[in-house]
């Protein structure tokens, strides 16, 4: 095979060698962006999926040459800038990945510069601040508090100071913080046993995220109903703290490891004890199954962890194919416009999703796979908000087709983007529902 015809097999990744001094050397980072952005340029494959590759080429094509080298490398940062590291291009455009001879990986080139900004320490407070969750997270759980914090977000006279303070765009959708959080508010346990004294098949542990715990514990919730439901015995993760993602968009490597080492030992205890780890939120799932594998691939008990991380959905498609699935639903859903997620889309599982909620009868399911554009704390950045509701203006549009009575999609970030997408475009005419919450309302429990 040519090195013009692509590649042909299924992509492959190196790990990522972050401890590497050269991985931090600016020349040798410029040089690999220089020979990756040539290649980009003479595909423009990936033109329509972000704004990195229509920043790049619109450099190139303005340049003085018309091509990447007459692109002076201070403007290659504003390519990195636009990349919210979605993978998209790499799982599902880029002819190049590896095996093919070209060894191209744009989101990994694309963190490494985020990395080499981060050492510099030219990322700036707002970013370190939206990236610590579990900080973020000392606001929930406090009912006045909250209460007081969730009232003054939502007026302008805030939101502008926010803006004008922080870079946080007054116009972009802020998630509440919750008056209980997640953890306090489930049990922490729930065993089943069948007439004989065994357990029931399979055996779950909930790593709740700090999306739930924090901000909408009720997805939670609807989890552990479904479990229960099921008579699926679960075990809450113990001493959770965030995954890392927000650390890794920022390109802080060394605050990803310092959640690594508070997670991983208890999480591959659990695998090692047989459960199934499920996260109700795609990124953190990614996390796990993906990234902290590749940058710790000599370290076994991550890998362990990666071999027993559960999507929620893709739990009970399995549990389903083996006969141990209830079927007993009791609501049907209608009309459901859902939307599947960039980080849903890129573990390579097939759309789990879609095929849970088609067993329930009455259910008429619009699938919109294309990003909505909001990843993570992307959206709500002053600079970039414009830029996500123009990338998700095609999201926005094909979920109001067929008239649906739900909007739904498994990162509940983007879920609120596109309903704000669509009520700006007065688009929006139904209920925004977590895929969790349509099964749990389809069982009616």
């Amino acid at each position: 095979m040519s090195n013009r015809e692509g590649n042909l097999e299924a992509p492959t990744r190196h790990p990522l060698d972050w401890k590497d001094e050269d991985f931090y050397n600016e020349e040798s980072l410029h040089k690999e962006m220089e020979r990756v952005f040539d290649i980009c340029h003479g595909c423009r494959r990936c033109v329509s999926l972000c704004g990195s590759f229509p920043t790049l080429f619109d450099l190139v094509d303005e340049s003085s040459t018309m091509e990447v080298d007459g692109v002076d490398k201070k403007d290659y940062w504003k390519v990195v800038d636009q990349c919210y590291l979605c993978d998209v291009c790499y799982m599902t455009k880029c002819p190049y990945t590896p095996p093919h001879p070209w060894n191209l990986d744009f989101p990994h080139l694309m963190l490494r510069a985020k990395a080499v900004k981060f050492r510099k320490g030219e990322v700036r407070a707002r970013d370190k601040f939206l990236s610590n969750t579990d900080g973020l997270g000392t606001f929930a759980g406090i009912p006045i508090v909250t209460q007081t914090i969730n009232a003054v977000n939502k007026t302008k006279v805030a939101r502008g100071m926010m803006e004008n303070v922080m870079g946080v765009d007054r116009n972009a959708w802020l998630p509440d913080f919750a008056p209980r959080k997640f953890r306090s508010g489930a049990a922490e346990s729930r065993p089943y046993a069948v007439n004989d004294g065994t357990l029931t098949p399979g055996k779950v542990a909930v790593y709740s995220t700090c999306y739930i715990n924090y901000n909408e514990p009720g997805i939670g919730h609807d989890l552990l109903a479904i479990l229960d439901h099921n008579e699926i015995p679960y075990v809450l993760v113990e001493k959770e703290a965030c995954c890392g993602m927000p650390k890794l968009e920022q390109g802080d490597l060394a605050g990803v490891e310092q959640k690594k080492n508070i997670n991983i030992p208890h999480l591959a205890e659990l695998a090692r004890k047989g459960f199934a780890i499920l996260t109700p939120i795609p990124s953190c799932t990614l996390m796990y199954k993906q990234e902290l594998p590749l940058m710790f691939p000599d370290d076994p008990d991550v890998q362990l962890v990666r071999d027993a991380m559960w999507d929620p959905f893709e739990y009970f498609v399995q549990r389903n194919r083996d006969g141990l699935l209830k079927r007993d639903f009791k609501q049907p859903l209608g009309n459901v416009s859902y939307h599947v997620p960039c980080h849903l889309r890129v573990q390579n599982m097939g759309k789990k999703t879609v095929e849970a909620l088609q067993l329930v009868p009455g259910t008429k399911l619009n699938v919109v796979e294309r990003c909505s554009g909001h990843a993570g704390t992307f959206g709500v950045k002053k600079e970039f908000h414009a830029t996500a509701m123009k990338i998700g203006k095609p999201v926005f549009k094909a979920m109001a087709n067929n008239e649906p009575d739900y909007i739904s999609s498994d990162c509940q970030l983007a879920g609120h983007h596109i309903e704000q997408g669509m009520e700006e475009a007065g688009l929006r005419k139904a209920e925004m529902a977590h895929p969790l919450a349509l099964l749990r309302k389809a069982y009616g429990i």
